[in-house]
């Protein structure tokens, strides 16, 4: 086992692929000289030189549009997009290029393209640079998109994702870059399976990413109450483990969703809507959901706080769903 933070899980994983496939290759902004937004590809320039650590023009349509390209061409790109609201501007190119070319071309060609960018809020850049954008990706079929909560998934998931032959998108939320945890560097982890990150009876929290610690928190907290809550990470946001979803309700019988998108046509709304459809007369108690408000993330620090979900509001929706 070896200690490691979040953020050198991601550039240990980077490296590893890099080291072990000549094909792959990191591009995006600052990822070279500056190393990275977020200290991520720092110091990878120096190991692997500027051919294969690509500083990019401040264009993400351009570059996200030449890793699909060098994804159609034979190699294994890693595209980083600094935050997730910068992909808007490489939309285009992910949804209908990327996601769709294997099916336009009848299975003739394929995008083995990884797509990282940061995301969530709690970090006061307001409200253009606080977004939780993964939910709309999830509902773009011909792509994967993962949100690796842990240590262990920031460290295992970029190598199965990389073997993928399809779009990969790894959403890292960037609160959790300095979480650090005793990790096993050899261990693969799957992309298609949710994980219950905690055993319980009494009802489920459900949820990925970085409102994973707060719903862990809150179960422990719940459990000074004598409240048994089961805590399952999504992981995978498309394609969502439904199974795994329904499982869980089915042994608790009672839910709370909790998702840092907004509540309205949120990933929230989908599983929702999931368990309803395949686990409704499990049901002992409506569905609850913890959301970010319905606001542009404010910048003053009291009002962020107010606006995304917390272990408060995930300990009082449990207490609402047991009527207690």
């Amino acid at each position: 086992m070896t200690e490691m933070s979040y953020r050198d899980a991601m550039r240990a994983a980077i490296s590893e692929a890099m080291r072990r496939d000549p094909r792959v290759f990191l591009m995006g902004e600052d990822v070279g000289r500056y190393g990275g937004c977020y200290a991520v590809s720092k110091g990878l320039l120096d190991e692997f030189g500027p051919e294969r650590i690509r500083d990019t023009p401040l264009s993400e349509s351009a570059f996200t549009g030449a890793g699909i390209g060098a994804a159609m061409g034979g190699m294994r790109p890693i595209v980083e997009v600094m935050t997730c609201n910068f992909s808007l501007l490489s939309l285009d190119q992910i949804m209908n290029n990327a996601a769709t070319i294997r099916h336009m071309s009848g299975g003739q060609f394929h995008v083995p393209v990884v797509i990282r960018m940061a995301t969530g809020g709690g970090r006061q850049l307001g409200a253009q640079h606080s977004h939780s954008l993964e939910g709309w990706y999830a509902h773009i079929p011909g792509i994967r998109v993962l949100a690796p909560g842990t240590v262990q998934d920031a460290r295992s998931m970029l190598a199965t994702a990389l073997a993928d032959p399809d779009p990969v998108l790894i959403f890292e939320n960037a609160l959790l870059y300095n979480a650090t945890a005793d990790i096993d560097e050899a261990l693969a982890v799957d992309i298609d399976h949710a994980a219950v990150r905690r055993e319980g009876s009494d009802l489920s929290l459900i949820t990925y990413g970085g409102s994973l610690w707060k719903t862990l928190e809150a179960a422990e907290r719940l459990a000074k109450d004598g409240i048994s809550a089961e805590v399952l990470d999504l992981r995978v946001l498309r394609p969502l483990d439904e199974e795994a979803i329904l499982a869980t309700v089915a042994k608790t019988r009672r839910a709370v969703i909790v998702d840092e998108g907004w509540r309205s046509g949120g990933l929230s709304a989908e599983v929702m809507a999931r368990i309803v459809e395949g686990a409704f007369w499990e049901l002992d108690a409506p569905l609850g959901r913890v959301c970010a408000a319905e606001v542009p993330i404010p910048y003053a620090k009291h009002l962020e706080d107010a606006a995304l979900p917390n272990v408060e509001r995930v300990v009082a929706a449990a207490h609402q769903i047991l009527g207690r």
